[in-house]
């Protein structure tokens, strides 16, 4: 029972730091201050580990390896992706983080 206790007051602080995060983020982001995308970065990070991924890799990171290997999931996620940014997936892999990259 304690440990889930303190799971929930983990959850709790994490809930306040990534508000802040954002709060600060929408700041410096209104102030021109590149730094709020580092805090993007890191939500996308956040998530990506959230579902499963590497915390160190992001979405598209992951995304552009599966569309590599043909997952359908990744390669719809890329295709709406290259609408608004072509080629982003691509763009976006990190080979030294998450899952390796597919043979040619």
């Amino acid at each position: 029972m304690a440990h889930r206790l303190i799971l929930l007051g983990l959850w709790l602080a994490s809930l306040l730091a990534v508000a802040l995060a954002l709060a600060m983020s929408l700041l410096q982001l209104l102030a021109g201050n590149r730094r709020a995308v580092r805090v993007f970065v890191g939500a996308d990070q956040t998530l990506n580990a959230a579902i499963g991924g590497s915390e160190d890799e992001t979405i598209s990171s992951r995304a552009g390896k599966g569309a590599k290997r043909g997952i359908w999931r990744y390669c719809l996620l890329c295709r709406l992706l290259d609408r608004v940014d072509p080629g982003h997936c691509d763009r976006s892999i990190e080979p030294d983080e998450g899952g390796p990259l597919p043979k040619p």
